[in-house]
């Protein structure tokens, strides 16, 4: 069921949105922000330990970018920033096609991406350096 719903914008000029066509596009969004959470958290939980090994001759970093605490989650944000630029340099300048508005973009199911980044964080580095 494909409702129609409207708002003005600052122009005065109402604006229509198909709220079928919007939560396409948010559940688009939503699959490449978990995708993009398991992929991070797999480098996060692989990558760089061998870099961290050779240089520093400590294997209790996490994963293969040797991520550890802090700088793991720093890079999970640093990975939902680099998400939304991309999924707002696809909309183009016309971004207000396709979304309501930019932030929602950004923080929306945050807490959960976040538990999948851990998720495969933690399973990736128990893979590797426990087995």
């Amino acid at each position: 069921m494909n409702r129609v719903r409207t708002t003005q914008a600052k122009t005065g000029e109402i604006i229509a949105y198909s709220e079928g066509a919007i939560r396409n596009n948010i559940s688009a969004v939503e699959y490449c922000r978990t995708s993009m959470a398991a992929i991070s958290g797999c480098a996060a939980g692989n990558l760089t330990q061998f870099m961290f090994n050779q240089i520093m001759k400590h294997p209790r970093f996490l994963g293969i970018l040797g991520l550890s605490g802090t700088l793991g989650f720093l890079f999970y944000f640093l990975s939902v920033f680099v998400l939304w630029i991309l999924v707002l340099a696809k909309s183009g300048t016309q971004w207000r096609k396709f979304f309501i508005n930019r932030r929602n973009l950004l923080t929306n199911q945050f807490m959960g991406g976040l538990c999948t980044y851990v998720l495969f964080w933690t399973f990736l580095y128990g893979m590797v350096h426990v087995y």
